[in-house]
């Protein structure tokens, strides 16, 4: 199949680029674009050339699936240098996102038109590399050092009006016909007498050298605080830097150097695996048929750090809200919080007074559940109490439309339960939201055994108008996440009592990448949440399993975290972040000595192995009982919901990458230790004896 065509009308050549779905920059297209641009490049009848891409969008960025392969095609930089070197006008006519190779193709024009709604970005960061074809050369040419910076640094889309303002574009097109726009501001060049203007040669924003030193040694401080584990940051920073201080080519080739150098990295490969696996999560049986309903009013049961939460994504999705609560000051008590939020949005200059007044106009509050007889979804976000949940589900029941939606935001109890007080289950789901609701990206979407496809699809299409991160879950306690959260969190435990520093351990996963410790997180959710699940779970802990004691005499001295400035770390006006509580260490000391237990120390590596083996042990079981459809949904769950570095992939993703085998090993060494602990899933042993890993399973 042809991807690049062209034609000619009268002096100006026509290049469409079509290469669905979304014009990939792929092998083919830079081996027919170059040919074209060699055959243009000799036709001395043709006064200027314009590349389009008609269809859905200009060029998109490279074909990451080609990435840290060898293939046989030129490579975008030797295009982008023959684009600019030609000796007739090229204008390059944007639609839709040119992101990437496709903004570094238009760069390399000479000039830039594009439609109204265009977003233009170098987002390779996110990706692990840096902009590869002359990005880093071109784009501080065009806008500036800062911006450029900025852009690269942080993969952000910027709209059109601003990439014109800023020199990235030279003119906004009246539409998105983007052939015509094209064909008609190439003509105008030529008629006004414009000659070509190669980016490489302008340079008035680059010629301040003291003001981009300063903006340089500015950027490279804020990289050493906000990407110290990341590698290609600081490899664009140093790109721009060296770049600047070298003739055009050479500072092309030194951009390819450092390119390769984040090819080759590790974090390339566990970013891209992120990439993919946060597009791969729709792919679940019930949205092949599904048909989601329409959703307008949304009602939401409980006024708490939840309910106020989900409200404000709720009413930020532009939808209509009504909260319950049990009286009146809890009411206002939620319209405070909510209110004080989006205050701060509005100082802090995120939103307008007018789109706070919008937004807060979508909220209403009750105390009488019949209200909610008109809503299209209601969202539960009582008390993690089954009982509790079961009796609203109940009400609901009587009050609701049998079209309506009803879920559940449980952390961990059985949705199969709950909808058994409904008349028809089918439309009771599990919607495990964040905290706090309106910023966390995750969405666990539990699917209970009856819970309908039309209910599924609702329920993701409800995610995507809330630019949430959603991932199908089947009913287990704690789903995905909270069920392998557990898993690790016993394990820390054993850790702590067997002699190891919570602050220890917390030091070694920040060092890792993890966003915090585990013993943080405890203090930010709360630690009386754990304590009542731990409570509701005693009835059901075999005899034989190993109960560590040493949380719950935290909490016994009220000791839940932040919430209270005291947990396993303090808080408080003055306290420096990290400041160990003292006590912390004599209850630990005092319950190894209660059972009998003599302290021993563990390294910075085994206690990394523990945490990942914990992970990926419960991982196995999640995905041995289809819990989780695929291992990279697991990945997803873990780098958006609970702190996981993206760049390594996740903890799947992060296991196949330092071997399959050396997970096992580590389960069955410490299998020898806690034999109904570590117990080692069969799945995992399977993948291993067949030579194959978790990737294999995607």
């Amino acid at each position: 199949m042809t991807v690049v065509k062209h034609n000619i009308l009268n002096d100006i050549a026509v290049i469409e680029i079509s290469n669905p779905p979304v014009n990939a920059i792929s092998a083919a297209v830079r081996i027919e674009l170059l040919e074209t641009v060699n055959k243009l490049s000799v036709e001395k009848n043709i006064k200027a050339i314009v590349i389009t891409a008609p269809e859905r969008t200009f060029l998109a960025g490279a074909d990451i699936k080609e990435f840290g392969k060898d293939v046989d095609a030129p490579i975008l930089s030797e295009i982008c240098d023959k684009i600019e070197n030609l000796d007739k006008i090229v204008v390059a006519s944007l639609h839709g996102t040119p992101l990437g190779g496709g903004l570094e193709v238009a760069m390399s024009a000479h000039y830039r038109i594009a439609a109204p709604k265009t977003k233009v970005g170098l987002p390779e960061v996110l990706l692990g590399i840096l902009p590869g074809a002359g990005g880093t050369q071109r784009l501080p040419r065009l806008c500036g050092v800062s911006m450029a910076l900025d852009m690269m640094l942080t993969g952000k889309h910027v709209p059109a009006e601003e990439a014109f303002a800023n020199g990235i574009i030279d003119e906004i097109a009246p539409n998105d016909k983007t052939v015509e726009n094209g064909v008609s501001y190439a003509r105008k060049l030529i008629s006004e007498g414009f000659d070509v203007r190669p980016t490489s040669k302008i340079t008035s924003k680059v010629n301040n050298l003291e003001e981009i030193q300063e903006i340089i040694t500015n950027a490279k401080a804020n990289a050493l605080k906000k990407y110290k584990n990341l590698f290609s940051p600081h490899n664009i920073i140093k790109s721009v830097e060296e770049g600047l201080n070298l003739d055009f080519p050479t500072a092309i080739k030194n951009e390819r150097r450092l390119f390769k150098e984040c090819i080759e990295s590790p974090q390339r490969q566990g970013l891209i695996h992120s990439f993919f696996a946060e597009r791969a999560i729709t792919k679940i049986p019930e949205l092949k048929n599904g048909k989601p309903s329409e959703l307008k009013k949304i009602g939401i049961i409980g006024g708490g750090t939840m309910g106020t939460g989900i409200s404000m994504a709720a009413m930020n999705a532009g939808f209509d809200v009504i909260m319950i609560e049990q009286n009146q000051e809890a009411i206002k008590k939620a319209f405070d919080k909510i209110n004080s939020t989006y205050d701060r949005n509005v100082n802090l200059g995120r939103m307008t007074t007018d789109q706070k007044s919008q937004i807060i106009n979508l909220f209403k509050s009750d105390t009488d559940m019949n209200v909610l007889n008109d809503r299209d979804l209601i969202i539960e976000a009582v008390f993690e109490n089954m009982d509790v949940k079961k009796e609203v589900f109940i009400k609901l029941n009587k009050i609701c439309n049998q079209k309506c939606i009803l879920a559940s935001n449980t952390s961990y109890l059985d949705v199969n339960e709950i909808a058994t007080v409904v008349d028809n289950p089918d439309r009771v789901i599990g919607l495990h939201f964040f905290s706090p609701a309106n910023i966390m990206k995750l969405l666990e979407i539990v699917v209970a055994e009856n819970t309908s496809e039309n209910t599924v699809s609702t329920a993701f299409m409800l995610a995507k108008k809330m630019r949430k991160v959603p991932v199908r879950s089947g009913v287990c306690d704690g789903f995905i996440g909270n069920r392998i959260l557990s898993k690790y969190l016993v394990g820390t435990y054993h850790m702590v009592e067997d002699g190891a520093s919570p602050f220890h351990i917390d030091k070694v996963l920040r060092k890792f990448g993890c966003a915090m410790g585990v013993f943080q997180v405890i203090d930010l959710a709360g630690g009386d949440i754990g304590w009542a699940t731990r409570k509701r779970k005693a009835p059901f802990r075999h005899k034989d399993d190993r109960y560590v004691e040493i949380a719950d005499r935290v909490c016994e001295r009220g000791w839940f975290g932040q919430k209270t400035s005291k947990g396993y770390y303090l808080y408080g006006e003055g306290i420096e972040l990290f400041t160990p509580n003292p006590e912390i260490e004599i209850i630990c000391n005092e319950e190894r000595k209660r059972v009998g237990i003599t302290p021993k120390n563990f390294s910075d590596q085994e206690i990394l192995d523990r945490y990942i083996a914990a992970m990926v042990y419960e991982g196995a079981k999640i995905l041995q009982e289809k819990i989780a459809i695929r291992p990279s949904d697991i990945d997803v769950v873990y780098t958006n919901g609970y702190g996981f570095p993206k760049w390594r992939g996740g903890p799947m993703k992060y296991a196949d990458m330092i071997g399959l085998d050396k997970v096992l090993a580590n389960i069955e060494k410490f299998y020898q230790e806690d034999k109904r602990f570590w117990s080692p899933p069969q799945l995992l042993n399977d993948l291993v004896n067949n030579g194959k890993n978790f990737d294999s399973l995607n």
